[in-house]
């Protein structure tokens, strides 16, 4: 197996475009989407277009699911934003079949996939779309922690909180710490969460979109630079987006 994981690609077509042409030149061919395709960013339909297209299996993410069920636990910024982003794909009568299609796919995505030991999510095995598994769970938060790990066996993969490391059983976190490369070890037999961090809206303190190549026993993570000030004065083009969702793309926060 060698898979590509994106996540939290935020209607950023920028830095989706630059992780696709980034999977091709390392020749990776099969991937897959850990949700979040749409929010926060100007290009929707593109970012879904694009995933719908090209991934394996698609998960919901928590933006994915606000376009139907609504944003009201959301922040002002983001609440905004899946309004306008509703605004944009949701079909009338007389919208195209594709438009319908798409609007279908991104209802209808499952909360959860499976290959054999890996559990593929968006926020964690307990509550796949809504909870967050942060990288402080381990000191601040230890028995939210013990108990997502009791909640799973294998390795469980996610996003969702747009910082990538892994978490071990015990209940240390590694992150990237502003590398371009890291793989790490998956041992059979042994529990890891891996937050496999975001494409379009990282908040490690690194502006590049991160991705994630997994195999049957290793899991590495990419860096990868994008035009992110061309995503900004996209957003900022808009009234509907606030000028906060394209100042944090510079800042990778």
């Amino acid at each position: 197996m060698k898979l590509a994981i994106v996540s939290d690609l935020h209607s950023n077509m920028e830095a989706v475009d630059a992780v696709f042409a980034h999977m091709r030149s390392l020749g990776v061919e099969a991937m897959c989407c850990l949700g979040d395709v749409v929010g926060y960013g100007p290009d929707p339909a593109h970012c879904a277009d694009l995933i719908r297209g090209h991934a394996d299996f698609t998960v919901m993410g928590n933006h994915d699911e606000a376009l139907f069920h609504g944003a009201e636990d959301f922040n002002p910024h983001a609440r905004t934003a899946i309004d306008w982003t509703r605004a944009q794909l949701r079909p009338r009568w007389w919208s195209s079949s594709e438009t319908k299609s798409r609007w279908r796919w991104l209802r209808e995505l499952p909360l959860e996939h499976r290959i054999g030991r890996f559990h593929f999510v968006h926020g964690s095995t307990r509550d796949p779309v809504r909870e967050y598994v942060l990288s402080t769970d381990g000191f601040l938060n230890p028995s939210k922690l013990r108990g997502i790990f009791e909640s799973f066996e294998g390795v469980t993969l996610c996003g969702h909180t747009h910082h990538p490391g892994v978490h071990t059983e015990d209940l240390r976190f590694e992150g990237l710490e502003g590398a371009d490369e890291l793989t790490i070890e998956l041992p059979p037999g042994e529990k890891r969460i891996v937050n496999v961090g975001s494409v379009g809206q990282p908040r490690d303190g690194d502006n590049r979109a991160c991705y994630a190549v997994l195999t049957e026993d290793s899991l590495t993570w990419h860096r990868v630079p994008y035009d992110y000030r061309g995503t900004m004065d996209k957003i900022l083009a808009k009234d509907a987006l606030s000028e906060v969702l394209a100042r944090r793309l510079a800042l990778g926060k």
